[in-house]
Protein backbone atom coordinates (compact mmCIF):
# COMPACT_ATOMS: atom_id res chain seq x y z
CA UNK A 1 0.00 0.00 0.00
CA UNK A 2 1.40 3.35 -1.05
CA UNK A 3 1.00 6.24 1.33
CA UNK A 4 1.46 9.90 0.53
CA UNK A 5 1.32 12.83 2.86
CA UNK A 6 -1.20 14.99 1.03
CA UNK A 7 -1.76 18.52 2.29
CA UNK A 8 -5.36 19.29 3.02
CA UNK A 9 -4.96 22.72 1.44
CA UNK A 10 -2.00 24.68 0.23
CA UNK A 11 -1.07 27.61 2.40
CA UNK A 12 -1.38 31.20 1.26
CA UNK A 13 0.97 32.15 -1.53
CA UNK A 14 3.44 34.96 -0.99
CA UNK A 15 2.86 38.08 -3.03
CA UNK A 16 4.81 38.92 -6.16
CA UNK A 17 8.22 40.19 -5.30
CA UNK A 18 8.36 38.11 -2.08
CA UNK A 19 10.95 35.48 -2.59
CA UNK A 20 9.59 33.39 0.26
CA UNK A 21 11.61 31.54 2.82
CA UNK A 22 13.54 29.58 0.15
CA UNK A 23 14.78 32.38 -2.12
CA UNK A 24 18.25 31.65 -3.37
CA UNK A 25 20.54 34.33 -1.98
CA UNK A 26 22.06 36.58 -4.59
CA UNK A 27 25.10 38.71 -4.19
CA UNK A 28 24.18 42.28 -5.16
CA UNK A 29 27.23 44.09 -3.89
CA UNK A 30 27.27 47.50 -5.53
CA UNK A 31 30.25 48.70 -7.42
CA UNK A 32 31.97 51.77 -6.04
CA UNK A 33 30.39 54.91 -7.41
CA UNK A 34 32.54 56.46 -10.07
CA UNK A 35 33.21 60.17 -9.96
CA UNK A 36 32.99 61.97 -13.28
CA UNK A 37 34.01 65.49 -14.09
CA UNK A 38 32.30 67.66 -16.64
CA UNK A 39 34.72 69.06 -19.21
CA UNK A 40 35.14 72.79 -19.01
CA UNK A 41 32.63 74.25 -21.49
CA UNK A 42 33.00 77.39 -23.49
CA UNK A 43 30.21 79.22 -21.67
CA UNK A 44 30.19 79.00 -17.85
CA UNK A 45 28.46 80.77 -15.05
CA UNK A 46 31.20 83.13 -13.91
CA UNK A 47 29.67 83.32 -10.47
CA UNK A 48 30.40 79.65 -9.71
CA UNK A 49 33.32 78.98 -7.38
CA UNK A 50 36.09 76.85 -8.83
CA UNK A 51 38.56 76.72 -5.92
CA UNK A 52 37.90 73.06 -5.07
CA UNK A 53 38.12 71.83 -8.66
CA UNK A 54 34.71 70.10 -8.50
CA UNK A 55 32.36 69.82 -11.43
CA UNK A 56 31.43 73.27 -12.68
CA UNK A 57 27.75 74.10 -13.20
CA UNK A 58 26.98 74.84 -16.83
CA UNK A 59 24.53 77.60 -17.70
CA UNK A 60 22.31 76.41 -20.47
CA UNK A 61 21.55 79.18 -22.91
CA UNK A 62 18.30 78.68 -24.82
CA UNK A 63 18.05 80.63 -28.09
CA UNK A 64 15.25 83.24 -28.00
CA UNK A 65 13.51 81.75 -31.06
CA UNK A 66 13.52 78.27 -29.49
CA UNK A 67 12.31 79.71 -26.19
CA UNK A 68 9.45 81.45 -28.00
CA UNK A 69 8.45 78.19 -29.68
CA UNK A 70 8.64 76.22 -26.43
CA UNK A 71 6.43 78.68 -24.55
CA UNK A 72 3.69 79.15 -27.12
CA UNK A 73 0.15 78.20 -26.17
CA UNK A 74 0.14 75.62 -28.95
CA UNK A 75 3.22 73.89 -27.54
CA UNK A 76 1.84 73.93 -24.01
CA UNK A 77 -1.46 72.44 -25.17
CA UNK A 78 0.38 69.67 -27.02
CA UNK A 79 2.60 69.10 -23.99
CA UNK A 80 -0.38 68.70 -21.68
CA UNK A 81 -2.18 66.45 -24.16
CA UNK A 82 0.87 64.25 -24.55
CA UNK A 83 1.38 64.18 -20.79
CA UNK A 84 -2.21 63.06 -20.26
CA UNK A 85 -1.99 60.46 -23.04
CA UNK A 86 1.33 59.22 -21.69
CA UNK A 87 -0.09 58.99 -18.18
CA UNK A 88 -3.16 57.14 -19.44
CA UNK A 89 -0.97 54.79 -21.48
CA UNK A 90 1.25 54.08 -18.49
CA UNK A 91 -1.72 53.40 -16.22
CA UNK A 92 -3.51 51.17 -18.74
CA UNK A 93 -0.33 49.25 -19.55
CA UNK A 94 0.59 48.75 -15.91
CA UNK A 95 -2.93 47.69 -14.89
CA UNK A 96 -3.21 45.31 -17.86
CA UNK A 97 0.23 43.85 -17.12
CA UNK A 98 -0.65 43.35 -13.45
CA UNK A 99 -3.93 41.68 -14.34
CA UNK A 100 -2.15 39.34 -16.76
CA UNK A 101 0.49 38.53 -14.14
CA UNK A 102 -2.20 37.90 -11.56
CA UNK A 103 -4.10 35.64 -13.93
CA UNK A 104 -0.88 33.76 -14.74
CA UNK A 105 -0.05 33.30 -11.05
CA UNK A 106 -3.56 32.07 -10.30
CA UNK A 107 -3.32 29.65 -13.21
CA UNK A 108 -0.05 28.27 -11.87
CA UNK A 109 -1.53 27.94 -8.39
CA UNK A 110 -4.54 26.06 -9.73
CA UNK A 111 -2.32 23.82 -11.82
CA UNK A 112 -0.16 22.89 -8.83
CA UNK A 113 -3.21 22.12 -6.73
CA UNK A 114 -4.70 19.98 -9.46
CA UNK A 115 -1.46 18.00 -9.67
CA UNK A 116 -1.85 17.11 -6.01
CA UNK A 117 -5.33 15.72 -6.65
CA UNK A 118 -4.21 13.77 -9.72
CA UNK A 119 -1.24 12.26 -7.88
CA UNK A 120 -3.44 11.29 -4.93
CA UNK A 121 -5.93 9.54 -7.22
CA UNK A 122 -3.11 7.67 -8.94
CA UNK A 123 -1.41 6.36 -5.79
CA UNK A 124 -4.36 5.92 -3.44
CA UNK A 125 -4.96 2.24 -4.30
CA UNK A 126 -1.27 1.26 -4.49
CA UNK A 127 -1.97 -0.44 -7.83
CA UNK A 128 -0.20 0.52 -11.02
CA UNK A 129 -3.06 1.52 -13.37
CA UNK A 130 -0.99 0.66 -16.43
CA UNK A 131 -0.08 -2.96 -15.41
CA UNK A 132 -2.71 -3.70 -12.79
CA UNK A 133 0.00 -4.91 -10.38
CA UNK A 134 0.95 -3.42 -7.00
CA UNK A 135 3.79 -0.94 -6.97
CA UNK A 136 7.04 -2.63 -5.98
CA UNK A 137 9.17 0.37 -5.01
CA UNK A 138 8.91 4.04 -4.34
CA UNK A 139 10.83 4.64 -7.56
CA UNK A 140 8.10 2.83 -9.49
CA UNK A 141 5.46 5.07 -7.94
CA UNK A 142 7.37 8.24 -8.82
CA UNK A 143 8.17 7.06 -12.36
CA UNK A 144 4.55 6.08 -13.05
CA UNK A 145 3.24 9.38 -11.62
CA UNK A 146 5.60 11.43 -13.76
CA UNK A 147 4.76 9.38 -16.86
CA UNK A 148 1.02 9.58 -16.14
CA UNK A 149 0.92 13.37 -15.76
CA UNK A 150 1.35 15.39 -18.96
CA UNK A 151 3.46 18.43 -18.28
CA UNK A 152 2.22 21.76 -19.58
CA UNK A 153 4.55 24.30 -21.18
CA UNK A 154 6.91 25.70 -18.54
CA UNK A 155 5.80 22.94 -16.13
CA UNK A 156 8.20 20.34 -14.74
CA UNK A 157 7.71 17.10 -12.79
CA UNK A 158 10.76 15.79 -10.96
CA UNK A 159 11.27 12.69 -8.82
CA UNK A 160 13.75 12.17 -6.00
CA UNK A 161 14.46 8.92 -4.08
CA UNK A 162 16.40 9.11 -0.83
CA UNK A 163 17.50 12.65 -1.72
CA UNK A 164 18.85 11.71 -5.13
CA UNK A 165 17.38 12.91 -8.42
CA UNK A 166 15.72 10.01 -10.24
CA UNK A 167 13.65 11.30 -13.23
CA UNK A 168 11.70 14.20 -14.70
CA UNK A 169 8.87 14.74 -17.15
CA UNK A 170 9.55 14.74 -20.85
CA UNK A 171 10.61 18.01 -22.38
CA UNK A 172 11.14 19.36 -25.86
CA UNK A 173 14.37 18.30 -27.55
CA UNK A 174 17.21 20.74 -27.00
CA UNK A 175 15.67 22.25 -23.87
CA UNK A 176 18.25 22.41 -21.08
CA UNK A 177 17.52 20.60 -17.85
CA UNK A 178 16.99 23.62 -15.68
CA UNK A 179 16.13 22.03 -12.33
CA UNK A 180 17.24 18.43 -12.68
CA UNK A 181 20.92 19.34 -12.42
CA UNK A 182 20.51 22.09 -9.85
CA UNK A 183 22.00 20.91 -6.52
CA UNK A 184 20.59 23.85 -4.56
CA UNK A 185 17.08 23.06 -5.70
CA UNK A 186 17.65 19.38 -4.93
CA UNK A 187 18.81 20.19 -1.42
CA UNK A 188 15.66 22.25 -0.98
CA UNK A 189 13.06 19.67 -2.05
CA UNK A 190 14.66 16.20 -2.30
CA UNK A 191 14.06 15.15 1.30
CA UNK A 192 11.08 17.11 2.58
CA UNK A 193 9.30 15.27 5.41
CA UNK A 194 5.95 16.87 4.64
CA UNK A 195 4.31 18.68 1.70
CA UNK A 196 5.94 22.00 1.01
CA UNK A 197 5.24 24.77 -1.48
CA UNK A 198 7.33 27.84 -2.13
CA UNK A 199 9.46 29.81 -4.54
CA UNK A 200 13.01 29.35 -5.69
CA UNK A 201 15.24 31.75 -7.62
CA UNK A 202 17.03 29.75 -10.26
CA UNK A 203 20.24 31.22 -11.68
CA UNK A 204 19.14 29.99 -15.13
CA UNK A 205 15.32 30.07 -15.24
CA UNK A 206 14.58 32.83 -12.77
CA UNK A 207 11.67 32.42 -10.37
CA UNK A 208 10.32 28.88 -9.91
CA UNK A 209 7.14 27.98 -8.10
CA UNK A 210 7.11 24.43 -6.76
CA UNK A 211 5.12 21.94 -4.76
CA UNK A 212 7.04 19.02 -3.20
CA UNK A 213 5.08 15.96 -1.90
CA UNK A 214 6.79 13.13 0.03
CA UNK A 215 6.05 9.56 -1.16
CA UNK A 216 6.31 6.32 0.85
CA UNK A 217 5.39 2.71 0.11
CA UNK A 218 4.72 -0.11 2.59
CA UNK A 219 7.47 -2.65 2.40
CA UNK A 220 10.00 -0.22 0.91
CA UNK A 221 12.15 1.73 3.33
CA UNK A 222 13.09 4.28 0.67
CA UNK A 223 11.72 7.81 0.92
CA UNK A 224 10.71 9.58 -2.26
CA UNK A 225 9.60 13.03 -3.24
CA UNK A 226 7.71 14.09 -6.32
CA UNK A 227 7.95 17.76 -7.29
CA UNK A 228 5.62 19.77 -9.54
CA UNK A 229 7.29 23.02 -10.55
CA UNK A 230 6.44 25.97 -12.76
CA UNK A 231 8.98 28.24 -14.42
CA UNK A 232 7.15 31.38 -13.30
CA UNK A 233 9.25 33.92 -15.21
CA UNK A 234 8.90 31.94 -18.43
CA UNK A 235 5.16 31.54 -17.82
CA UNK A 236 4.83 35.29 -17.31
CA UNK A 237 6.73 36.02 -20.51
CA UNK A 238 3.41 36.25 -22.38
CA UNK A 239 2.22 39.00 -20.03
CA UNK A 240 5.53 40.84 -20.41
CA UNK A 241 5.33 40.55 -24.21
CA UNK A 242 1.77 41.89 -24.16
CA UNK A 243 2.90 44.85 -22.02
CA UNK A 244 5.80 45.59 -24.36
CA UNK A 245 3.46 45.39 -27.34
CA UNK A 246 1.07 47.80 -25.64
CA UNK A 247 3.94 50.19 -24.98
CA UNK A 248 5.06 49.96 -28.60
CA UNK A 249 1.57 50.53 -29.96
CA UNK A 250 1.00 53.24 -27.36
CA UNK A 251 4.21 55.02 -28.38
CA UNK A 252 3.11 55.01 -32.00
CA UNK A 253 -0.31 56.22 -30.87
CA UNK A 254 1.42 58.91 -28.83
CA UNK A 255 3.21 60.19 -31.93
CA UNK A 256 -0.09 60.20 -33.80
CA UNK A 257 -1.74 62.02 -30.90
CA UNK A 258 1.06 64.60 -30.97
CA UNK A 259 0.54 65.22 -34.68
CA UNK A 260 -3.22 65.37 -34.24
CA UNK A 261 -2.91 67.68 -31.23
CA UNK A 262 -0.61 69.96 -33.22
CA UNK A 263 -3.17 70.28 -36.01
CA UNK A 264 -6.18 70.60 -33.69
CA UNK A 265 -4.42 73.11 -31.44
CA UNK A 266 -3.45 75.16 -34.49
CA UNK A 267 -7.04 75.17 -35.70
CA UNK A 268 -8.43 76.04 -32.29
CA UNK A 269 -5.89 78.80 -31.67
CA UNK A 270 -6.23 80.31 -35.16
CA UNK A 271 -8.72 82.96 -33.94
CA UNK A 272 -6.21 83.99 -31.27
CA UNK A 273 -3.49 84.34 -33.88
CA UNK A 274 -5.92 86.36 -35.97
CA UNK A 275 -6.57 88.57 -32.93
CA UNK A 276 -2.83 89.18 -32.51
CA UNK A 277 -2.32 89.77 -36.24
CA UNK A 278 -5.24 92.20 -36.39
CA UNK A 279 -4.04 94.01 -33.27
CA UNK A 280 -0.63 94.51 -34.89
CA UNK A 281 -2.22 96.09 -37.98
CA UNK A 282 -4.35 98.55 -36.02
CA UNK A 283 -2.82 101.99 -35.57
CA UNK A 284 -4.07 105.33 -34.37
CA UNK A 285 -4.71 106.30 -37.99
CA UNK A 286 -6.25 103.02 -39.21
CA UNK A 287 -8.83 101.25 -37.06
CA UNK A 288 -10.58 99.43 -39.89
CA UNK A 289 -8.93 96.01 -39.34
CA UNK A 290 -11.22 93.20 -38.22
CA UNK A 291 -10.68 89.56 -37.25
CA UNK A 292 -11.98 87.02 -39.82
CA UNK A 293 -15.13 85.40 -38.45
CA UNK A 294 -15.67 81.79 -39.51
CA UNK A 295 -19.09 81.72 -37.86
CA UNK A 296 -18.12 79.16 -35.21
CA UNK A 297 -20.66 78.89 -32.40
CA UNK A 298 -18.16 78.31 -29.60
CA UNK A 299 -16.15 80.32 -27.08
CA UNK A 300 -13.49 81.36 -29.59
CA UNK A 301 -16.10 82.36 -32.16
CA UNK A 302 -17.81 84.43 -29.48
CA UNK A 303 -14.43 85.96 -28.64
CA UNK A 304 -13.88 86.94 -32.27
CA UNK A 305 -17.28 88.56 -32.54
CA UNK A 306 -16.87 90.31 -29.21
CA UNK A 307 -13.46 91.71 -30.15
CA UNK A 308 -14.80 92.84 -33.54
CA UNK A 309 -17.71 94.57 -31.82
CA UNK A 310 -15.25 96.21 -29.45
CA UNK A 311 -13.17 97.40 -32.39
CA UNK A 312 -16.34 98.80 -34.00
CA UNK A 313 -17.07 100.76 -30.84
CA UNK A 314 -13.47 101.93 -30.57
CA UNK A 315 -13.45 103.04 -34.21
CA UNK A 316 -16.72 104.89 -33.81
CA UNK A 317 -15.50 106.47 -30.56
CA UNK A 318 -12.22 107.57 -32.11
CA UNK A 319 -14.03 108.89 -35.17
CA UNK A 320 -16.46 110.79 -32.97
CA UNK A 321 -13.57 112.11 -30.92
CA UNK A 322 -11.78 113.30 -34.04
CA UNK A 323 -14.92 114.99 -35.30
CA UNK A 324 -15.45 116.47 -31.86
CA UNK A 325 -11.89 117.82 -31.73
CA UNK A 326 -12.16 119.20 -35.26
CA UNK A 327 -15.54 120.79 -34.63
CA UNK A 328 -14.57 122.11 -31.20
CA UNK A 329 -11.39 123.59 -32.63
CA UNK A 330 -13.38 125.22 -35.40
CA UNK A 331 -16.08 126.55 -33.09
CA UNK A 332 -13.60 127.89 -30.56
CA UNK A 333 -11.33 129.35 -33.24
CA UNK A 334 -14.13 131.55 -34.59
CA UNK A 335 -14.70 133.73 -31.48
CA UNK A 336 -10.94 133.90 -30.90
CA UNK A 337 -10.45 135.16 -34.46
CA UNK A 338 -13.24 137.70 -34.02
CA UNK A 339 -11.79 138.99 -30.74
CA UNK A 340 -8.26 139.18 -32.16
CA UNK A 341 -9.45 140.96 -35.29
CA UNK A 342 -11.26 143.66 -33.31
CA UNK A 343 -8.41 144.09 -30.87
CA UNK A 344 -5.95 144.59 -33.74
CA UNK A 345 -7.94 147.52 -35.16
CA UNK A 346 -8.90 148.94 -31.77
CA UNK A 347 -8.33 152.72 -31.41
CA UNK A 348 -7.53 153.27 -27.72
CA UNK A 349 -8.11 157.01 -28.12
CA UNK A 350 -11.71 156.47 -29.25
CA UNK A 351 -13.93 155.77 -26.21
CA UNK A 352 -16.84 154.57 -28.33
CA UNK A 353 -14.58 152.12 -30.21
CA UNK A 354 -13.20 150.81 -26.91
CA UNK A 355 -16.69 150.39 -25.47
CA UNK A 356 -18.03 148.56 -28.51
CA UNK A 357 -14.96 146.31 -28.65
CA UNK A 358 -15.27 145.45 -24.96
CA UNK A 359 -18.94 144.57 -25.47
CA UNK A 360 -18.09 142.35 -28.42
CA UNK A 361 -15.25 140.61 -26.53
CA UNK A 362 -17.53 140.05 -23.55
CA UNK A 363 -20.22 138.55 -25.78
CA UNK A 364 -17.74 136.24 -27.52
CA UNK A 365 -16.18 135.17 -24.21
CA UNK A 366 -19.65 134.43 -22.87
CA UNK A 367 -20.36 132.29 -25.93
CA UNK A 368 -17.07 130.45 -25.46
CA UNK A 369 -17.89 129.91 -21.79
CA UNK A 370 -21.27 128.40 -22.68
CA UNK A 371 -19.60 126.18 -25.27
CA UNK A 372 -16.99 124.92 -22.81
CA UNK A 373 -19.67 124.30 -20.19
CA UNK A 374 -21.70 122.27 -22.67
CA UNK A 375 -18.63 120.26 -23.66
CA UNK A 376 -17.89 119.50 -20.01
CA UNK A 377 -21.50 118.49 -19.52
CA UNK A 378 -21.32 116.06 -22.47
CA UNK A 379 -18.08 114.62 -21.09
CA UNK A 380 -19.68 114.08 -17.66
CA UNK A 381 -22.71 112.40 -19.26
CA UNK A 382 -20.64 109.25 -19.73
CA UNK A 383 -19.77 109.06 -16.01
CA UNK A 384 -21.85 107.10 -13.47
CA UNK A 385 -22.33 110.21 -11.30
CA UNK A 386 -23.98 112.15 -14.13
CA UNK A 387 -27.45 111.30 -12.81
CA UNK A 388 -28.77 111.92 -9.30
CA UNK A 389 -31.80 109.62 -9.24
CA UNK A 390 -34.76 110.06 -6.94
CA UNK A 391 -38.45 109.30 -6.89
CA UNK A 392 -40.36 112.27 -8.29
CA UNK A 393 -43.92 113.14 -9.24
CA UNK A 394 -43.85 113.39 -13.03
CA UNK A 395 -46.87 115.72 -13.15
CA UNK A 396 -45.27 118.27 -10.83
CA UNK A 397 -41.96 117.96 -12.71
CA UNK A 398 -43.71 118.72 -16.01
CA UNK A 399 -45.58 121.72 -14.59
CA UNK A 400 -42.38 123.16 -13.04
CA UNK A 401 -40.54 122.79 -16.35
CA UNK A 402 -43.43 124.53 -18.15
CA UNK A 403 -43.23 127.46 -15.71
CA UNK A 404 -39.52 127.88 -16.52
CA UNK A 405 -39.80 127.76 -20.32
CA UNK A 406 -42.90 129.94 -20.56
CA UNK A 407 -40.67 133.04 -20.36
CA UNK A 408 -38.12 132.06 -23.00
CA UNK A 409 -39.71 134.22 -25.70
CA UNK A 410 -42.83 135.76 -27.15
CA UNK A 411 -44.43 132.43 -28.07
CA UNK A 412 -47.72 130.76 -27.34
CA UNK A 413 -46.64 128.16 -24.75
CA UNK A 414 -49.20 125.43 -24.08
CA UNK A 415 -49.17 122.67 -21.43
CA UNK A 416 -51.00 119.82 -23.14
CA UNK A 417 -51.09 116.85 -20.73
CA UNK A 418 -49.16 115.68 -17.68
CA UNK A 419 -48.55 112.15 -16.41
CA UNK A 420 -49.84 111.79 -12.85
CA UNK A 421 -47.39 109.05 -11.88
CA UNK A 422 -44.24 108.67 -9.80
CA UNK A 423 -40.95 107.63 -11.40
CA UNK A 424 -37.28 107.27 -10.50
CA UNK A 425 -35.56 110.02 -12.49
CA UNK A 426 -33.06 112.83 -12.22
CA UNK A 427 -35.48 115.78 -12.14
CA UNK A 428 -32.78 118.36 -12.86
CA UNK A 429 -31.54 116.56 -15.99
CA UNK A 430 -35.06 115.95 -17.30
CA UNK A 431 -35.87 119.63 -16.72
CA UNK A 432 -32.63 120.56 -18.47
CA UNK A 433 -33.63 118.46 -21.49
CA UNK A 434 -37.11 120.03 -21.67
CA UNK A 435 -35.67 123.55 -21.38
CA UNK A 436 -33.08 122.78 -24.09
CA UNK A 437 -35.81 121.50 -26.45
CA UNK A 438 -38.01 124.54 -25.71
CA UNK A 439 -35.07 126.89 -26.29
CA UNK A 440 -34.35 125.11 -29.57
CA UNK A 441 -37.99 125.52 -30.56
CA UNK A 442 -37.80 129.23 -29.80
CA UNK A 443 -34.78 129.59 -32.09
CA UNK A 444 -36.64 128.12 -35.04
CA UNK A 445 -40.01 129.82 -34.56
CA UNK A 446 -41.31 133.36 -34.80
CA UNK A 447 -43.15 135.44 -32.20
CA UNK A 448 -46.69 134.16 -31.72
CA UNK A 449 -45.93 130.61 -32.88
CA UNK A 450 -47.23 127.76 -30.77
CA UNK A 451 -44.90 125.64 -28.56
CA UNK A 452 -46.54 122.76 -26.66
CA UNK A 453 -45.10 120.80 -23.72
CA UNK A 454 -46.44 117.65 -22.08
CA UNK A 455 -45.74 114.26 -20.49
CA UNK A 456 -47.49 110.91 -20.69
CA UNK A 457 -47.05 107.27 -19.55
CA UNK A 458 -47.69 105.00 -22.51
CA UNK A 459 -46.62 101.43 -23.12
CA UNK A 460 -44.68 101.32 -19.85
CA UNK A 461 -42.51 104.28 -20.92
CA UNK A 462 -42.51 107.93 -19.90
CA UNK A 463 -42.64 110.49 -22.69
CA UNK A 464 -41.73 114.17 -22.36
CA UNK A 465 -42.27 116.15 -25.52
CA UNK A 466 -41.86 119.63 -26.93
CA UNK A 467 -43.64 120.44 -30.21
CA UNK A 468 -43.60 123.62 -32.29
CA UNK A 469 -45.09 125.07 -35.45
CA UNK A 470 -41.76 126.10 -36.96
CA UNK A 471 -40.24 125.10 -40.32
CA UNK A 472 -39.66 121.49 -39.28
CA UNK A 473 -36.64 119.28 -39.98
CA UNK A 474 -35.72 117.98 -43.39
CA UNK A 475 -35.05 114.31 -43.99
CA UNK A 476 -31.34 114.95 -44.55
CA UNK A 477 -31.04 116.70 -41.17
CA UNK A 478 -32.92 114.15 -39.03
CA UNK A 479 -29.84 112.11 -38.08
CA UNK A 480 -27.14 114.76 -37.98
CA UNK A 481 -28.88 117.36 -35.81
CA UNK A 482 -28.21 115.22 -32.72
CA UNK A 483 -24.49 115.24 -33.41
CA UNK A 484 -22.21 117.70 -31.66
CA UNK A 485 -21.83 121.14 -33.32
CA UNK A 486 -24.42 120.19 -35.95
CA UNK A 487 -27.18 122.57 -36.98
CA UNK A 488 -30.20 122.13 -39.18
CA UNK A 489 -30.43 123.66 -42.61
CA UNK A 490 -33.08 126.09 -41.37
CA UNK A 491 -30.84 127.52 -38.64
CA UNK A 492 -30.44 130.86 -40.37
CA UNK A 493 -29.11 133.91 -38.62
CA UNK A 494 -31.14 133.26 -35.46
CA UNK A 495 -29.10 130.21 -34.52
CA UNK A 496 -26.22 131.67 -32.49
CA UNK A 497 -25.60 128.53 -30.40
CA UNK A 498 -22.75 126.07 -30.73
CA UNK A 499 -24.93 123.19 -31.90
CA UNK A 500 -24.64 121.19 -28.64
CA UNK A 501 -28.19 121.48 -27.30
CA UNK A 502 -29.69 118.40 -28.96
CA UNK A 503 -26.53 116.41 -28.22
CA UNK A 504 -27.02 117.20 -24.53
CA UNK A 505 -30.69 116.16 -24.71
CA UNK A 506 -29.75 112.86 -26.28
CA UNK A 507 -27.02 112.29 -23.65
CA UNK A 508 -29.57 112.85 -20.86
CA UNK A 509 -32.03 110.40 -22.44
CA UNK A 510 -29.37 107.74 -23.00
CA UNK A 511 -28.11 108.11 -19.43
CA UNK A 512 -31.67 107.27 -18.26
CA UNK A 513 -31.71 104.23 -20.54
CA UNK A 514 -33.95 105.90 -23.11
CA UNK A 515 -33.78 107.78 -26.38
CA UNK A 516 -34.92 110.90 -28.24
CA UNK A 517 -37.52 110.64 -31.02
CA UNK A 518 -38.20 113.17 -33.73
CA UNK A 519 -41.49 113.54 -35.57
CA UNK A 520 -41.43 116.31 -38.15
CA UNK A 521 -42.96 117.35 -41.44
CA UNK A 522 -41.02 120.07 -43.30
CA UNK A 523 -43.06 123.29 -43.14
CA UNK A 524 -45.43 121.90 -40.49
CA UNK A 525 -43.32 121.96 -37.33
CA UNK A 526 -41.49 119.30 -35.31
CA UNK A 527 -42.00 117.29 -32.15
CA UNK A 528 -39.06 116.14 -30.03
CA UNK A 529 -39.88 113.39 -27.50
CA UNK A 530 -37.65 112.18 -24.68
CA UNK A 531 -38.60 108.55 -23.98
CA UNK A 532 -37.29 107.02 -20.72
CA UNK A 533 -38.30 104.05 -18.56
CA UNK A 534 -39.92 104.87 -15.21
CA UNK A 535 -37.03 103.02 -13.54
CA UNK A 536 -33.70 103.60 -15.36
CA UNK A 537 -32.02 100.63 -16.98
CA UNK A 538 -28.25 100.12 -16.88
CA UNK A 539 -26.62 101.70 -19.92
CA UNK A 540 -23.97 99.70 -21.80
CA UNK A 541 -20.66 101.49 -21.75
Amino acid sequence: MTTTDRPAELGPRPDLGDDGPHRRPTDRAGAPEATTRTPMPAMLDRSDPRADGDTVAVRKVVPPRLRAVLWTARTRIIGWVLLLVLGALAVVTFVTWRLLIQATDERMEDALRSEVDEFAELTATGINPRTGLPFATVGDVIGEAIAYNIARPNEKFLGYVDGVYRSQSRQEPGTPEVLARDPEFASLVAAVPEPRDGRYESPVAGEVRYLAIPVSLEGDPSRGVIVAAYLADAERAGADSAARLMLLVGSITLLGAAAGAWLVAGRILRPLRDVAATARTITDTDLSGRIPDAGERDELGDLVRTVNAMLDRVEMGVAAQRRFVDDAGHELRTPITIVRGHLEVLDPADPSDVASTIALVDDELGRMNRMVSDLLLLARSEQPAFLQLERVAVGELTEDAFEKVARLGEREFVLETVARVDAVLDPQRITQAIVALADNACRYTRPGDRIAIGSQLAGGLLRFWVSDTGPGVTASDRARIFERFARGAAAGPRSDGAGLGLSIVRAIAVAHGGQVLLDSVPGAGATFTVVVPPVPHPVAS
